[in-house]
């Protein structure tokens, strides 16, 4: 059982970084905002703290890329490396979480709703963040 907070729910792109957050008591995700990438300057991190600040977030969900057999490739080492630059800068724990297939869903589910085009990408991002952290709530229900 999980406690009681807010959480985020964080899909690392190489452009874009998608955010979701949960109710306060730990039960349904929701798309929140999309984040440019930003590994050079860290504005992508430092509007990850300013987020966890101002929901009031108790906990941090980062997505873990893995193939389907499991293995980690060049994108889950992106999530690695982002996880250990954004855990000094924020004041809660940070976790990662399996998340295959997270963004082939969203991109689905995007698709059979009628989005298209740029728009949907942002909006993807956040979906599959969606993805991402429900499915971390459910686990630790």
């Amino acid at each position: 059982m999980i406690g009681r907070g807010r959480r985020l729910g964080v899909d690392v792109g190489s452009v874009r970084i998608g955010v979701a957050v949960s109710d306060p008591d730990g039960l349904i995700a929701t798309p929140l905002v999309t984040v440019p990438r930003d590994v050079e300057g860290g504005s992508d991190v430092a509007a990850l703290a300013a987020l966890v600040s101002d929901h009031d977030v108790v906990g941090v969900v980062v997505g873990l890329p893995r193939t389907l057999a499991g293995r980690e490739g060049p994108a889950a080492e992106a999530a690695r490396e982002f996880v250990t630059a954004l855990e000094p800068a924020l004041a809660v724990p940070v976790e990662l979480s399996d998340e295959r297939l997270t963004t082939v869903v969203a991109t689905r589910q995007m698709r059979e709703s009628g989005r298209r085009g740029r728009r949907q990408r942002a909006v993807v991002d956040q979906v599959a963040a969606v993805g991402i952290l429900q499915g971390w709530l459910d686990r630790h229900r």
